[in-house]
């Protein structure tokens, strides 16, 4: 049994991620809000802010076999539009927030014998897309740390990598599928066809942080559907 700490479990890619976890290992849940969701899943659950609340009283063992930061943000406007405030946003939720849960658990993830932390980039991060140059510059830094802690945390056995998916079925994305119109138009950018599901991302969560994936650090993997490789 592994002892993990999900932050983002409310809804989502987290909140499947402990679905698929909880039966099997020990859950650290926390999550800005609480819903019925939450209260059905068989974890400790914390419903704290990671970036403004304070974290010093939630009793983490001793032991952490891993972490997954998984909350996000889909700020899109034309550039003019954007705010000094919305970078300052973006790169809060996306980057930020993962150092702070990482700096509080490392000398816990230090006495794992195959620690892992997840952490989660976009397909913007690779694509220039317009409209999306917030969300892409802090996708793009949380790469960045990716390989930075990777390389700096390799003699502790400590294994970082981040999943970078396309548009995927959840609570951020409400408006983007608003409509069959807007779902159906955002399937057909995909070479696939499809948009996403947090199942599917669960999976990719889930490999990397089982003993399985044990010589893979430092990645950055894709699942978007063939969007950032092919070209039709």
């Amino acid at each position: 049994m592994k002892n993990i700490v999900i932050i983002g479990c409310g809804s989502g890619i987290g909140l499947a991620t402990a679905k698929e976890l909880q039966s099997s290992n020990q859950i650290i849940g926390i999550s800005k809000t609480k819903n019925s969701a939450i209260e059905n899943l068989n974890i400790q659950f914390h419903e704290k802010n990671i970036i403004t609340d304070n974290i010093d009283d939630i009793p983490f063992p001793e032991v952490i076999d891993g972490i997954v930061y998984a909350p996000g943000s889909i700020n899109l406007k034309p550039f003019n539009r954007l705010s000094i405030d919305d970078f300052k946003n973006d790169f809060e939720i996306n980057v930020l927030g993962a150092v702070i849960i990482i700096q509080k658990l490392l000398p816990n993830l230090k006495k794992s014998d195959n620690a892992s932390i997840v952490l989660f980039s976009s397909v913007a991060a690779k694509m220039g897309m317009p409209f999306h140059a917030s969300i892409s510059a802090s996708k793009n830094a949380v790469e960045g740390l990716v390989k930075s802690l990777a390389a700096e945390f390799s003699a502790q056995k400590i294994r970082v990598n981040a999943i970078a998916p396309s548009l995927t079925e959840t609570k951020l994305a409400t408006a983007l599928l608003a409509s069959p119109e807007k779902r159906e138009a955002a399937a057909k950018r995909h070479p696939l066809q499809k948009i996403g599901n947090p199942e599917e991302i669960a999976k990719m969560v889930i490999f990397l942080l089982s003993d399985s994936s044990s010589w893979i650090t430092g990645q950055i993997f894709a699942i978007d559907g063939g969007l950032s490789t092919i070209k039709l």
